[in-house]
C-alpha cells in the first residue's frame, strides 16, 4: 500500500516535470519566433503591404523599416532647419557711392518716425525733424560703435546714393570708426535682406517663378556666406556690391517681396548641405562647370555641371540680345590690351588662339603671340579680362552696338584673325556657372516653375 502510494506520487511528480519541460520549451520557442520575426520584419511587412495594396487596402501597421527611414529623414530635416535658424541675421557692409570704398567720410541718417541711438550703455532718441549726422571724430564713436534704429519702419542713409536714389534700410545701422573714416553696417533678418537683394539682382518685372528662383538662389548664397565673416574685423558677413550679392541698389518691389515670402526659408541642398548658388545674366545655350575657375569639378561642387539651357523648341534664350554677339578688334588695339591686362609686352600680335576649352565649349586657355614674345592666359575670368578694356565696340545679335568694357561679355568665344583685326564671336553674358537669370525668366514664360528652373541649372539638388 505504501509502495503503491509512493509509486503514485512518483508518477505524479514525473507528470508535473513533463508539463514544466513542455511549458519551458514552448516559451523558448515563442521567444525564438519573436526574435526571428523582428529580424525579418522588413521583408515580411513589405510582402504584406504589397498584398494589401493589390487589394486596394491599407495595412494596419507601417513597416518598421519604413518608419525608421522616415524618422531619419525627419531628424535630418530638423538638423537642417536648426542650422538655418541659427543664422537668422546677416550683417552687411554698405560701401560708398559707386561701391568704390568701405569707409565713409561722414554719415547722415534719418527716419520719418525718429531714431533711437545706442552707444556704450546709453540709449537716446533723435527727433524725426532733422537728420543725424555723424563725423569720424564724433565722441560717441569712442565707445566703440553706434547702433541706430528707426522707431518704426526703415532708416534712410541720406549721405549715400544708389541706383534708385537715396537708399533706406530695414533693421539696425551700426557705425564704426576707422583711420579711413566710418564703416556703415546694416544688420537685419535674412528674409528682409533678400527683399533688398532680389530686385537689385533681377528686374522686378520678370516672371513670378523666375523671381522665386532668384529668391531661393539669393537665400542659399546668403546662408553659405553667413558661415563665416567676409570682413572679420567688423564681424560682417558680406558687403552690398557684386563681390557678393548686390543689395539695396533698387527699390523694394511688391513682386520681389512676394517671391521672397512665397519661398520663405527655402534653400538649395546638395549632399546634405546648403550650396553656393552661383548665377549670372545670360547663357549661350549651355552652362559650364567650376573648371573654368581653375577648380577641379566633382565632389562637393558636383551640382555645378554643364547643361543645355533648352526646351522642345530650342535654346530658351535664342531671341535675347546677348545670346550671340561679335566684336572686330584692330590688331594694334588688341596688342595694347593684351600688354596692359597681362603685364607682359608681347609687341604687335601675330596670332591669338584658344588652346584649351572646357565644358560647354568655354575657353580655358588662350595664347597670344607677338613680335616680342608670347603670353598664355588661363581661366575664364582672366581671359575675359585680358581681352577686355576700352577701344572697340561689341555688336549684339539685335544689332545694337555697345562699347567694350573691363571684361569681355563671356568666355564662350571663338577667335579668328581677319585682315588687320581679330574677330571675336561669342555667346552669353557672365561667367556661365549655375543659373542664367534670363534663362530662368524664359523658362518661366514657358510654364516652368521655380523648382524646375533650379533643378535644371543645379544638377542633383533638392529645394527644401
Amino acid at each position: 500500500m505504501q509502495k503503491s502510494w509512493i509509486g503514485m506520487h512518483l508518477r505524479y511528480g514525473m507528470s508535473v516535470l513533463a508539463v514544466l519541460f513542455i511549458i519551458t520549451g514552448l516559451t523558448a520557442a515563442l521567444k525564438g519566433y519573436n526574435t526571428d520575426r523582428m529580424s525579418k520584419a522588413g521583408r515580411w511587412e513589405a510582402d504584406f503591404s504589397k498584398e494589401k495594396k493589390a487589394g486596394n487596402e491599407t495595412p494596419e501597421k507601417k513597416e518598421p523599416e519604413k518608419t525608421e527611414k522616415e524618422n531619419q529623414e525627419t531628424a535630418k530635416k530638423e538638423q537642417k532647419t536648426e542650422k538655418v535658424q541659427k543664422n537668422s541675421k546677416i550683417r552687411v557692409l554698405l560701401k560708398t557711392d559707386g561701391y568704390q570704398g568701405t569707409a565713409h567720410p561722414s554719415v547722415s541718417l534719418s527716419s520719418a518716425s525718429g531714431l533711437v541711438v545706442s552707444y556704450g550703455k546709453k540709449k537716446k532718441e533723435w527727433a524725426k525733424d532733422s537728420p543725424l549726422v555723424i563725423e569720424p571724430d564724433d565722441r560717441r564713436l569712442k565707445k566703440g560703435k553706434l547702433r541706430i534704429q528707426a522707431k518704426k519702419g526703415r532708416i534712410t542713409v541720406d549721405s549715400l546714393n544708389r541706383g534708385y536714389g537715396t537708399p533706406s534700410y530695414e533693421g539696425v545701422i551700426e557705425l564704426r570708426t576707422t583711420a579711413e573714416g566710418i564703416v556703415v553696417i546694416n544688420e537685419l533678418p535674412v528674409e528682409k535682406y533678400l527683399c533688398g537683394v532680389v530686385p537689385s539682382e533681377m528686374p522686378d518685372s520678370y516672371e513670378p517663378e523666375a523671381l522665386k528662383a532668384q529668391a531661393v538662389c539669393a537665400r542659399s548664397y546668403a546662408y553659405r556666406q553667413m558661415e563665416e565673416y567676409g570682413y572679420p574685423e567688423y564681424k560682417v558677413h558680406v558687403d552690398d556690391s557684386t563681390a557678393y550679392q548686390v543689395y539695396g541698389n533698387s527699390a523694394p518691389a511688391d513682386s520681389t517681396k512676394k517671391a521672397v515670402k512665397e519661398t520663405e526659408g527655402e534653400a538649395v541642398w546638395y549632399q546634405g548641405k546648403i550650396v553656393t548658388t552661383f548665377y549670372y545674366s545670360t547663357s549661350c545655350g549651355k552652362t559650364t562647370d567650376v573648371e573654368c575657375w581653375g577648380t577641379k569639378p566633382g565632389g562637393a561642387n558636383g551640382y555645378l555641371k554643364s547643361v543645355e539651357v533648352k526646351g522642345e523648341e530650342g535654346d530658351y534664350e535664342r531671341e535675347l540680345p546677348w545670346y550671340r554677339w561679335k566684336a572686330r578688334v584692330p590688331v594694334q588695339t588688341m596688342s595694347d590690351l593684351i600688354g596692359l591686362n597681362t603685364g607682359k609686352d608681347v609687341g604687335t600680335l601675330k596670332s591669338l588662339k584658344i588652346t584649351g576649352t572646357g565644358s560647354g565649349g568655354i575657353a580655358l586657355k588662350i595664347k597670344a603671340s607677338g613680335d616680342k614674345g608670347t603670353v598664355t592666359v588661363k581661366t575664364e575670368n582672366k581671359i575675359r579680362r585680358a581681352l577686355g578694356g576700352a577701344g572697340y565696340v561689341i555688336k549684339r545679335q539685335d544689332g545694337v552696338e555697345v562699347d567694350s568694357s573691363e571684361l569681355l561679355p563671356s568666355a564662350f568665344i571663338t577667335i579668328k584673325k581677319s585682315g588687320d583685326a581679330f574677330v571675336i564671336k561669342g555667346g552669353g553674358f557672365g561667367h556661365g556657372i549655375g543659373m542664367s537669370q534670363n534663362g530662368a525668366n524664359e523658362m518661366a514664360k514657358c510654364g516652368k516653375d521655380y523648382r524646375e528652373i533650379l533643378t535644371l541649372f543645379y544638377q542633383g539638388v533638392t529645394v527644401e
